[in-house]
This record gives structure tokens, sequence and C-alpha cells, in this order.
């Protein structure tokens, strides 16, 4: 929950600027909903695509605040972020909304970037792979392992958010290594070909070393997103 209409154009038009001659990598900027529209005029003739941050699972209806996925395509969205973890623990995205929200997202024509991720706690009590495959299964269950084709997972240790601590490329790799084994029980080739990014504390000193683990594809990235420098330079590093 950061911007604003004065500032934003500042921070996009500096990333677009230093993202523009990037090749071999996809980004992607997730913005609040009252700045789509901003974030669409900006973006729309560069190479970043643009998306939001959380959806409503029913298409209309009497859910006073809430934002649906025609709503999101009608702004040109490409991505949007289902199940973060600050949704989950904050407001009670269940996985079943979750996964409800994954299914909604899909029938809009929208890409949905699915966030899993364990607790200190959780990951202290050894129960992360656990964890992270219950809340795979719910989307597996209701959409099925062909819909992830459409889709992107970001694996973000909740312990490693905002924290300023990490997980060592080598503890997300194993998640990342799990979740993609996870997947190719049910179908191997869309396992396989999965884009599954890592979102914990990503930052320009650390991203070379993590995006170079074999199932890390890439970076769900937050604070660092809002200083145009780090995020493009984080974008270099993916490429």
């Amino acid at each position: 929950m950061y911007g604003r209409l004065a500032s934003n154009p500042v921070l996009l038009d500096k990333i677009v600027a230093g993202a523009r001659e990037l090749k071999g990598a996809e980004f992607a900027i997730c913005v609040p909903y009252p700045y789509l529209f901003q974030a669409q005029s900006k973006l729309q003739a560069s190479n970043i695509a643009w998306g939001a941050q959380n959806l409503h699972q029913n298409e209309e209806g009497a859910f006073t605040g809430e934002v649906s996925p025609g709503m999101l395509a009608d702004f040109g969205c490409r991505y949007v972020i289902i199940g973060h973890s600050e949704r989950r623990a904050l407001f009670h995205d269940s996985n079943e909304i979750v996964a409800a929200k994954f299914d909604a997202a899909l029938k809009a024509g929208l890409t949905p970037i699915l966030c899993v991720g364990e607790t200190l706690a959780e990951r202290d009590a050894g129960i992360t792979e656990q964890v992270v495959a219950t809340q795979l299964d719910a989307v597996l269950g209701r959409a099925g392992a062909q819909a992830l084709a459409k889709a992107v997972v970001a694996y973000e240790p909740v312990w490693a958010i905002g924290t300023g601590k990490t997980a060592s490329p080598a503890q997300a790799q194993a998640v990342h290594a799990f979740i993609r084994q996870r997947i190719a029980q049910q179908d191997s080739q869309v396992a396989q070909a999965l884009c599954i990014l890592y979102g914990g504390s990503v930052k320009a000193g650390n991203a070379v070393e993590l995006f170079g683990m074999p199932d890390i594809d890439g970076g769900l990235i937050g604070g660092a997103s809002l200083v145009a420098e780090d995020f493009v330079a984080i974008c270099r590093a993916a490429q």
C-alpha cells in the first residue's frame, strides 16, 4: 500500500527507462487499484506489463469495496497476485478463498501469481513442505494442474519478508524444487515449464545468486520495487 498520484510517474518513468534495453526476461509491476489507469498509461508502450495485488473471486454482486476480475481486465492487467502472505494473515484469505480467486483470475484471462510459503514457526516446526503442499493442493484440487500452465507461482517465506532475513539460495532452491516436484506428480510438462519466483527480501545484492539456482526463475519484489535503481538492478540480474 504505497504510491501517490504525483510521485508514481517519477518511479515508473525511471523503471521504464532502466528496463528498456533489457532482454531475456519478463517484467511486471502490480499496483494498488486506484493507480491502475496511471500504470496502464505509463507502461503500455514499454516492455513492462502491469497488474493488481488482489481481486475478489466473484465477477459482480453485493460485495461493497471489492474489485472483480473483469474490472482488472478493463484496465489491461496481465497479472494479479493471489494469496500473498499478507492477504492470508491479515485478511484471512483461506486456501479455499485463494483457490477460488485463482480460478476467477484465469476465467477473466488474467495470469495469477500464486503465492505460497511458511511462517517462521512453521519452518522451525519442520513443516515447510506440508504447509506449501496444502496451499498448492487447494489450487490443484479446484483448477487442476493444467491451469498452472497459465499461471506463475511465487514462494515467499513469510519469515524473510520485511525482516531483513533472506532464505539462503540453497534454502530457497530446496522449496522451489519441492514445488516443481509436487506439481510434476500431476503433470510433468506443466511442472517443467512453470515459472517459480522467489519472494523474500530480494535485493540487488543477492538477486544474481538467487536467480542462479536451477529452480528459481525470477523474483516477486516488495520493498526494493519502490526504489527504481534497485528494481532495475534486480531486473538486470533476471536477464
